[in-house]
């Protein structure tokens, strides 16, 4: 999922103070789980800012909403109403999300309340990591599912460093080194002499190295 973490508060009333009237809309999906931008997510936000403009002996109207999606135009089209009520939107999606609400409501002002950090996974509760750089050319199948581009710290594809030591990565000593998992995982599945193939210098033309990309299915284009 793609994961995100909320804006400082500061932050967001100097983004919003320019409009009397501001939409919250909150994306149910991958924010949700992570905690930055769900129906609760959303209801905190618009009574932090109530407070604070009441603070800053302001006034603000503020609607709360929330969709299924914001980076589908199926779910976009039910905040249609609100978008227009408002004098602007503050989105708690990603930032996919946002720029997908600005494509859609061309002339409505369109707000960021949330840093988008990562493609990644929940490990425990409150605690997520990254796993994935959405490289375009998937190697998962080679290093026993686990991503050395984006899990290793020199994103290496032939081997370890060197510099780990007990099984813990040497550029964080929080992290554990990719290669010690992929091996020891290829170990206990019986196909570590998988990786005596040589594995060339990796592509980087379909990562976002080689501009914007874009994904065309024919198969769904109607």
């Amino acid at each position: 999922m793609i994961t995100a973490s909320p804006k400082p508060i500061k932050e967001i009333i100097g983004l919003v103070e320019p409009y009397q009237k501001i939409l919250i809309l909150g994306c149910g999906t991958c924010v949700k789980t992570c905690f930055a931008g769900g129906e609760d997510e959303v209801a905190v936000l618009a009574s932090a800012l109530r407070l604070g403009f009441k603070k800053k002996a302001g006034s603000i109207q503020i609607e709360e909403m929330t969709i299924e999606r914001q980076c589908e135009n199926e779910f976009i089209q039910e905040a249609a109403a609100g978008v227009a009520r408002n004098d602007a939107v503050l989105s708690l999606a990603c930032g996919a999300g946002v720029q997908a609400l600005a494509k859609r409501f061309v002339k409505d002002v369109v707000l960021p309340g949330v840093n988008t950090t990562f493609i990644g996974i929940q490990e425990r509760p409150g605690i997520f990591t990254e796993e994935c750089s959405g490289c375009g050319n998937c190697g998962l199948a080679v290093f026993g599912a686990i991503c050395p581009v984006t899990r290793c710290a020199k994103k290496l594809l032939n081997g370890p460093c060197g510099g780990s030591q007990k099984g813990v990565c040497e550029v964080n000593p929080d992290t554990p080194c990719a290669w010690h998992l992929i091996i020891e995982r290829l170990t206990a599945l019986g196909r570590l002499d998988s990786l005596r193939t040589y594995i060339p210098p990796k592509n980087w033309n379909t990562s976002l190295s080689g501009g914007p990309r874009k994904l065309i299915r024919e198969d769904h284009i109607l």
